[in-house]
């Protein structure tokens, strides 16, 4: 009986554990596998521990350069949509103009439409405009679709703002602009961050809508797709482990600097 009692007052701190292991699995195989040393062209199953994949992560041609690349489309992607997407939230929150209703509604279409039916339908456009197909297409294409998940995050920041904050900064003379960066900018800086870190991933992630894209270009996610029919290198989970222990230092340090913030306005 006391376990019994035991399990159900625990019942929902173990459900979230089991589905946050769950979640985190394909992390920790990949973790272990950027230590084997494959016998063959295929990282699949476990041979041999070796570290030469970590201190030699550039060892496959071109690489690090699809790397490269997919970390300046995924950077410049995500500052086009954070300002572009802040910009609407605040409009579509803070003003009544015509087809706001209907501005509101297209904002999610990106979200909800097949990436498939979205990247076939920027490569006709595309090719109607005669663009060649490259790092501006798929930065382009980037910044459309992430552009929707920037301003809904932002979006439920600004709603969620009380304007007499913003009313006694005018009371006290404080200026549009002087107000705006003072006071609606840092209250609103946590959707904006949010915003853009969800820009980042989804850009940097990307492969069916840069498949469509890209020409001629490589990035990192085509990479894998291209070497997984050949073999797959340990160096691509090297890279995806990296990647994963440094968004976790920057949910980390977020965690640590909003907690010194609250401990200081306390």
């Amino acid at each position: 009986m006391t376990l019994v009692r035991w399990l159900k007052r625990h019942l929902v701190v173990l459900a979230g554990l089991l589905t946050l292991g769950y979640l985190l699995l394909p992390n920790v195989v990949v973790t272990v596998f950027s230590f084997n040393n494959p016998k063959g062209r295929f990282n699949y199953e476990w041979q041999q521990f070796s570290t030469d994949a970590w201190t030699d992560p550039c060892g496959v041609a071109d690489l690090c350069g699809s790397l490269s690349l997919s970390l300046q489309i995924a950077a410049w992607a995500t500052l086009g949509a954070t300002v572009l997407g802040t910009l609407i939230a605040f409009a579509l929150v803070r003003y009544r103009f015509r087809a706001r209703g209907a501005v509101n509604s297209l904002i999610f279409l990106p979200m909800a439409m097949p990436e498939v039916v979205m990247a076939a339908s920027l490569l006709t456009l595309f090719l109607n405009m005669g663009a060649q197909l490259g790092f501006w297409t798929i930065l382009i294409a980037h910044i459309m679709f992430c552009l929707s998940f920037v301003v809904t995050a932002v979006k439920a920041r600004v709603m969620s703002m009380d304007p007499k904050l913003e009313e006694a900064a005018r009371d006290l003379y404080a200026g549009p602009i002087q107000t705006f960066v003072r006071v609606t900018l840092p209250i609103a800086a946590p959707g904006i961050a949010a915003g853009a870190l969800l820009a980042f991933a989804l850009s940097f992630d990307d492969f069916i809508i840069t498949n469509f894209n890209a020409g001629a270009t490589v990035t990192f996610p085509m990479f894998v797709w291209g070497s997984a029919q050949r073999g797959t290198p340990v160096q691509i989970n090297v890279i995806g482990t990296a990647m994963f222990i440094v968004a976790v230092l920057i949910v980390l340090s977020g965690m640590v600097i909003s907690g010194r913030r609250k401990r200081q306005r306390a």
